[in-house]
């Protein structure tokens, strides 16, 4: 069993920054200082990237406000070239309700079932 090993990604935090401005009228709710993100090596995930929440429960035990952790996985993500990193980002942020609560919103949400990924072309197009 491989161990997976965890480091900061500062190149994707600068990503992530530069698309919540750039995306700032689709994604008003979005606090860029509170989304941290890391960079996986040894996961054996088909996921290019993936959003962790941090529950209620924890920001009470710990008195602090809702963070996001967004992950990268090296071994798949790294390859991807720039503008299909940008769309799985923008994929990952859309996981985040507008309330900003911890929690994580489905692939498919909303009263019409709408898959996150039409929010994605919808969003990314108009913004390219």
């Amino acid at each position: 069993m491989t161990k997976i090993r965890y480091e900061k990604a500062p190149d994707v935090e600068r990503m992530l920054f530069s698309l919540a401005e750039r995306f700032r009228e689709d994604l008003p709710h979005i606090n860029q200082f509170r989304v941290l993100c890391v960079r996986s090596y040894g996961s054996s995930a088909r996921a290019y990237a993936r959003i962790w929440s941090m529950p209620q429960a924890w920001q009470v035990a710990l008195d602090i406000n809702a963070f996001y952790v967004l992950e990268v996985l090296h071994e798949h993500f790294d390859k991807l070239p720039e503008a299909k990193k940008e769309r799985t980002l923008l994929h990952e942020l859309l996981h985040i309700p507008k309330t900003f609560s911890g929690a994580l919103l489905p692939h498919v949400y909303g009263k019409d079932g709408r898959h996150i990924e039409e929010r994605v072309d919808k969003i990314y197009n108009k913004r390219i």
